[in-house]
């Protein structure tokens, strides 16, 4: 079989066929770029919609939750608020774009909202993850200062500082996806779905695997570790205590491979496969695809593991929880007896009304039967001396 070409002025089509592995590549447009026919969109296309609508119901109250029960933290000074409020409005953008993604998946993957709203939930996307874990890496960073140099650091985990680095890191993360804004972001209707990847798209796979996952995950599993360490030689710390900072570490490690591990492994996957491929991949992507999705979905999941974990785990974020929720039932219990009063005042008010009204009646009735004896009486006395 021949390569075939067919064009006109503004774009060109052209169909190659690598006999070897018997892969399929199609050509697109001016500049040439490489697009994979065939891709299994439909395959996991549920899964993407249950898991999409699952998170952002869930997610966007309980990050609502938490950035309120972290600001209040945050008001009595604490500096670890900071990263968890951080992390919370992080979270609360990126649910905020789910819907669209939604709508994404259901048209089988075909962007229909316009270039620039791809470009701008893409790159809140794209932050979303690493923002959420280099807040991760602080929140166990300033746990385990906090606990391991308790004496040193006093004074100087102040919400300043908190405030900086979370500033910092925000503006780092923004400023290396920002290209995002400058690049083609729309592929053959796609949002954000080159395949195969080409040279820079793989050479950042790299970077990202590198810089956000493996360095973040060594600093988590230092952290937690010391943080587990120092607890269980303390004697000043409760057997209920260190079994309670022992299951914490355990599940930050745990959720965080849950939700990022798999994601940036088919990520490195995919990178290495095309460095060694780079004629065409679009056979192993096919393959893969499906795979991928559904790890990428998956890293969406920590919208509502955040708040489980940085929250209802925290003994004065919890007891502030508990205390809130007792006042809400105790203003409930005011509101719902002022109801009742209320309601039983009107009860009484109608009975009473009622009463009054069929007394009046009574009362007519008697009034009435009176003036009828009163006249019938009259007549019964005159008819004797008209007789006589």
């Amino acid at each position: 079989m021949f390569p075939h070409l067919i064009g006109n002025e503004n774009t060109s089509w052209e169909t190659k066929i690598i006999m070897g592995d018997h892969e399929a590549c199609t050509t697109f447009g001016k500049d040439n770029s490489t697009i994979c026919p065939g891709i299994p969109y439909k395959d996991s296309k549920i899964l993407l919609i249950a898991v999409y609508s699952i998170v952002f119901a869930i997610g966007l109250p309980a990050n609502c939750l938490t950035s309120l029960l972290a600001f209040v933290q945050i008001r009595r000074n604490k500096a670890i608020a900071i990263y968890i409020f951080s992390l919370s409005l992080c979270d609360l953008m990126y649910l905020s774009t789910l819907p669209l993604w939604i709508i994404y998946v259901q048209k089988d993957h075909q962007w229909t909202m316009g270039e620039q709203v791809c470009k701008l939930t893409g790159f809140i996307f794209f932050c979303n993850i690493y923002i959420s874990i280099l807040l991760l890496c602080c929140i166990s960073l300033d746990r385990y200062v906090a606990l391991v140099y308790a004496l040193e650091s006093r004074g100087r985990r102040g919400r300043k500082k908190a405030v900086i680095i979370v500033c910092f890191l925000v503006a780092v993360v923004g400023v290396i996806h920002s290209p995002v804004f400058y690049m083609n972001s729309i592929h053959n209707g796609n949002c954000f779905e080159t395949l195969p990847l080409d040279k820079t798209l793989a050479s950042f796979s790299f970077a990202r695997f590198l810089f956000g996952f493996v360095i973040p995950f060594t600093i988590l599993i230092f952290t937690n570790y010391k943080i587990f360490q120092k607890t269980k030689t303390s004697d000043s710390v409760t057997c209920h205590q260190k079994a309670k900072v022992k299951y914490l570490a355990i599940a930050i490690i745990v959720i965080f491979l849950m939700c990022f591990a798999p994601y940036h492994v088919v990520l490195l996957i995919r990178a290495i496969y095309f460095m060694f491929h780079q004629d065409c991949s679009c056979s192993f992507e096919k393959r893969i695809y499906s795979v991928f999705t559904v790890f990428l979905c998956l890293s969406t999941a920590n919208g509502i593991a955040d708040p489980i974990i940085y929250v209802l785990t925290s003994e004065n974020v919890r007891k502030d929880f508990y205390r809130g929720l007792r006042r809400w039932k105790s203003n409930s219990s005011r509101l719902n007896s002022s109801i009742n009063h209320k309601t039983d005042s009107s009860k009484l008010k109608m009975q009473k009304e009622s009463q009054e009204g069929i007394l009046g009646e009574e009362n007519k009735e008697i009034s009435s039967s009176s003036h009828v004896q009163e006249t019938t009486c009259s007549h019964n006395s005159k008819d004797p001396e008209d007789g006589s």
